[in-house]
Formats: structure tokens, sequence, C-alpha cells
């Protein structure tokens, strides 16, 4: 009897997915484009991405280059990246904005890493319950205790391996916000 694990696996990509973007919320002080994903600005009568709105590349290690493709907004993506509370220092000029990233104090480090530290919980969280509904509906099928071993044994596999992901992810932010 084969069970379908294709709700697990899709429920562990979005978790997967789900932090992926939380972290990338995260500002270590190295210019990231994505940081600004999650900012919306006024713009012609809607809420808008700045990416829907100008060219965003990265000047430096510690800036970003924001260039308005109309440059009657580019008041609009400097109100919102100052209201959006990243943290960033935000200069108007005649070709659009210039984004600086401060330097990360110590302490600002450490609350990075507490907040990255509850992101990843909140991950494994979700992938946890997932994992004891596919328990219990494995258990409730009719296969026999063979059957039923060997299911929750690729489970396993599967939630081992969603883990190693999201230990992955946090890895590799710890490192950015240690070095940042």
């Amino acid at each position: 009897m084969a069970y379908d694990f294709s709700p697990f696996k899709k429920a562990s990509e979005d978790s997967i997915e789900w932090l992926k973007r939380e972290y990338t919320g995260l500002n270590t002080g190295r210019a990231m484009p994505a940081i600004l994903d999650t900012v919306m600005v006024n713009a012609y009568g809607s809420k808008m991405a700045i990416a829907q709105l100008a060219t965003i590349s990265v000047e430096d290690s510690k800036t970003l280059r924001v260039v308005p493709w109309d440059k009657a907004v580019g008041k609009d993506i400097d109100s919102a990246v100052r209201e959006s509370n990243l943290g960033l220092s935000v200069t108007l000029d005649a070709t659009g904005l210039r984004l600086s990233f401060p330097s990360l104090t110590s302490e600002r480090r450490e609350i990075l890493k507490k907040l990255a530290k509850e992101k990843l919980e909140e991950a494994r969280i979700k992938i946890r319950n997932e994992r004891q509904k596919v328990l219990t509906a494995i258990e409730r099928q009719d296969g026999g205790e063979d059957e039923e071993k060997r299911l929750k044994n690729e489970l396993q596999k599967f939630v081992d391996e969603a883990n190693k992901k999201l230990e992955d992810l946090a890895e590799k932010k710890n490192s950015e916000i240690t070095t940042g």
C-alpha cells in the first residue's frame, strides 16, 4: 500500500520558502536588493513593489542604488523605504536613491541572531505539525505493522531532509550576521 507524501513535501517546501523570505528581511549590514522585496510603494494609485518601478543594483557592499524608470515616483519610493523601518539611510538625488546599510553593532548582531533562531524554530514547528498529520494518517491505514513502520521511516527521511535545509539556511544567515 503506497502513501502519498506529496502534501507533506509541499508543506515542507512552503516552510523552507517562508524561512528564506523571513531571513531576507533581516538586515545584516550587507547591501542586498532582496531586502526591498517587502517594501510596497504608493504609486499610480496602487501599491507596487520597488522592483516594478525601478532598477535596483548593488553599488558596493554597504550601498544599494535604486533608479526609478519614472523620476516622478522617486519621492514615493523614498517615503516607502523610510516608512519600512529597515534601518537604512536614504539619500535622494537627481538620478535616484542611494540606500546605505549601517554597520552592525555587536548588540544588534545578537538581536538578529536571536531573531534568526526564533524564525528557524517557527519553521521547524510547521514541519513538525505536518509530520504529526501524516503520522496520524499512516496509523489510521490498514496496512499492517511492517507497512506502517516502513512508511514512518520514509516520512522521517523527508523530515530529516527538510530540517537539514532549514539548518543550512540558518547557518548561512548566522554567518552573514557574524561577518556582516
